[in-house]
């Protein structure tokens, strides 16, 4: 029975791994952010800001703090997640995976660039 049970345990824990590790969908990414409502991005240098995606493919961001810097800027939906351009910056594309209660990691290839919260 405790082999049965360790097993069952087992399973669940490497389920629940493997599901906490799969990116958001496009859809599902543009349905809890891109609304017009304010969320927070923290950099991994500590650095805040207020970001507003709007339904209509523009963004804001505003620092938090004495760090950051304002701007503006659009952002389109691709086949694994989200793209942005910022005032005279190239396009740059990102994965949403869910990392927390309201707290998500943004990652740019394998990288964590930023972790949003609500």
């Amino acid at each position: 029975m405790r082999t049965q049970t360790s097993a069952v345990v087992g399973v669940l824990l490497v389920g629940s791994t493997a599901f906490a590790a799969e990116h958001m969908a496009p859809s599902d990414i543009q349905a809890a952010f891109f609304n017009a409502q304010p969320f927070t991005a923290s950099t991994p240098g500590g650095i805040h800001f207020k970001m507003v995606f709007t339904p209509d493919g523009k963004m804001t961001r505003e620092p938090l703090g004495p760090s950051g810097h304002k701007g503006r800027g659009t952002w389109k939906l691709d086949a694994t997640g989200f793209c942005t351009s910022w005032a005279r910056a190239n396009a740059t594309c990102f994965t949403v995976i869910p990392s927390g209660k309201n707290k998500w990691s943004v990652k740019r290839g394998a990288n964590v660039v930023a972790t949003w919260t609500k």
